[in-house]
């Protein structure tokens, strides 16, 4: 089975759906994934998500499933630089989130007091909850770390969704801690990720990141990949994204 998880186009974030830039973004997109074998389209309730799969299910004549759980990730905490503030979990300065070494650990980052003091355990095992589920509708029931392939397929599922979100889904399948993949890894815009199972022995399944964050329905038209995933690469940069806020 393949799970394509993509990234809504260039946001919006005022009126939720997407600028001029994301509309030429995710119109590239639905010329990429419209002309596959489909089984079935996921997307985020929210509108710059919705907005994402339009072209691409209105090219391909099909419909979509909206998941609420599909939605960016919900979970806030008070991090150690911005102290009386809820804020978003997954977005920490470096040098904080990297001094506890339980954040590198896919079964103890929730043990952080600012983790467990917020409503991020809570989020975190609602949305892997759901997407076991859907797996298991799927053919492939989560047993310990492995999957059990009750009904092996070939199968193409689409998810249209968020980076933190894409993230979690991740940190579910690889068996990894989702802070190390939310703060190490950049999915930008309308990116495409491939996972894929493996079947290595009957009834024995994993999954396997084949690409992350694909762009190349962009650069193969000219279209450069949006700068809104990420900081700067060096502090002051002209027209990159600073964080001011430590």
């Amino acid at each position: 089975m393949k799970l394509l998880i993509i990234r809504h186009g260039e946001p919006d974030y005022v009126h939720d759906t997407l600028t001029e830039k994301g509309w030429r973004e995710v119109r590239l997109l639905a010329r990429r994934i419209a002309p596959m074998d489909v089984k079935q389209y996921y997307v985020s309730p929210l509108g710059r998500a919705q907005d994402t799969a339009r072209p691409t299910l209105e090219l391909a004549g099909r419909t979509a499933i909206t998941c609420d759980w599909l939605r960016e990730f919900t979970g806030k905490v008070e991090k150690p630089n911005l102290p009386g503030q809820q804020s978003i979990a997954w977005d920490w300065l470096p040098q904080d989130w990297t001094r506890d070494e339980r954040f590198f650990s896919d079964t103890a980052w929730l043990d952080n007091e600012v983790m467990a003091a917020g409503n991020v355990r809570q989020a975190y095992e609602n949305v892997i909850t759901h997407f076991d589920d859907l797996l298991a509708q799927h053919g492939y029931v989560r047993q310990g770390r492995l999957y059990r392939a009750v009904r092996p397929n070939n199968d193409t599922l689409v998810f249209f969704c968020h980076f933190a979100l894409e993230c979690v889904l991740l940190s579910r399948l690889l068996n990894a801690s989702p802070m190390v993949l939310w703060h190490g890894l950049c999915a930008a815009p309308s990116s495409v990720t491939t996972v894929v199972t493996e079947e290595r022995r009957p009834g024995i399944a994993c999954f396997r990141m084949l690409q992350f964050g694909d762009v190349s329905h962009l650069l193969a038209h000219g279209e450069q990949p949006s700068f809104m995933a990420r900081f700067c690469e060096c502090y002051g940069n002209e027209g990159e994204i600073s964080d001011d806020n430590d």
